[in-house]
Parts: structure tokens; sequence; C-alpha cells
């Protein structure tokens, strides 16, 4: 009839984790209850994808054989959202017309403006991530022409990167 927080203490009994909560007392025959509970449980990232509760109805007063018990299973699953951002340095770049291209030179300016593209993974949660792959495909060539011209591609925080094979082909 009415709504009624419980009192609920955890405790540790024969290694397993138990949360009592306390019904009330004295309870008349044939009392219906119903209970919503709400359970936070951390370290689920081992878990697999659910993980199980037993829940087991006990009276202190009356010992009963049956001990009305059911196994609730819940599905787990991880929640992550991750943020790509990126940008470019300088933000815009125009070649001088005076500028061509030298073929075969060993130095940088010969082959345009440079240009850093830098781009961050974000990981805002709430879960934790492990064995993201980002793809970036980034267009070089523009026909049998020379769009840009690709010198390194680096990482930082412990990422591991493969590059396209293409990458600095004239070793400047």
């Amino acid at each position: 009839q009415g709504q009624e927080k419980l009192s609920c203490n955890p405790k540790k009994e024969n290694g397993t984790h138990v949360v009592l909560c306390e019904l009330g007392n004295p309870m008349k025959a044939g009392a219906r209850i119903t209970v919503d509970m709400e359970l936070s449980v951390s370290g689920l990232e081992d878990m697999g994808d659910a993980i199980t509760f037993h829940l087991q109805l006990r009276s202190k007063n009356s010992p009963s054989p049956s001990n009305a018990s059911v196994t609730v299973t819940v599905p787990v699953e991880a929640e992550a959202e991750m943020q790509l951002r990126g940008n470019s340095l300088p933000a815009v770049t125009v070649l001088p017309t005076s500028w061509h291209w030298v073929e075969g030179s060993q130095r940088p300016e010969d082959h345009g403006i440079k240009v850093e593209h830098v781009y961050e993974l974000h990981n805002r949660g709430p879960g934790t991530v492990s064995g993201v792959t980002l793809s970036l495909a980034v267009p070089h060539l523009l026909g049998d022409r020379v769009l840009l011209y690709l010198l390194e591609l680096g990482t930082e925080g412990g990422m591991n990167c493969s590059h396209h094979p293409d990458l600095n082909p004239a070793q400047v």
C-alpha cells in the first residue's frame, strides 16, 4: 500500500557477496510485498556477457523447508562513447603560383608546404575500451598526380600504428 525504504546490509558469506534486506517484522499471514531493488556492481569487465543473482526469501521466525529462491540473469553490456577530434596545422595552406614540384629532390620544401594533421581519439566513458582500431584514409593521389606527399606517421600514448606502404616514397 505504501512505499518504504528497506534496510539492507552487505556481508560476505562463504566467499560470496550477500546483501540482506529486512522486509518487515512482524508480517501478517498472506501478506504480499513487491520489492524493487537497484544494485550497483563494479568490476564487470571480466564477467562475460551476463551476471547472475540468486535471490532467496527466508523467515527468521519459522524455518520453511521451501525457502523460496529464484535465479535472475542480467545481460551485461559495455558502453563507451568514443570521440575523434582532428585539425590541420596550418588550417589553410595556399601554394604560391611560382611554386613548382621538383622531381627527385630530397628537400621537403620541393614537395610542397608542410601541413601537420593531428587526430585525437578520446574515450568519454563510462566504460573502458581496449582493442580499438582507427582506420584513417588519406587521399594522397589525384589521378596519377601527387595530391598530398605523406612524410611520416606517428603516435603517442602507447598506441601501435601501421601505415600505408606509399609513405615517403622519395625518402625526403
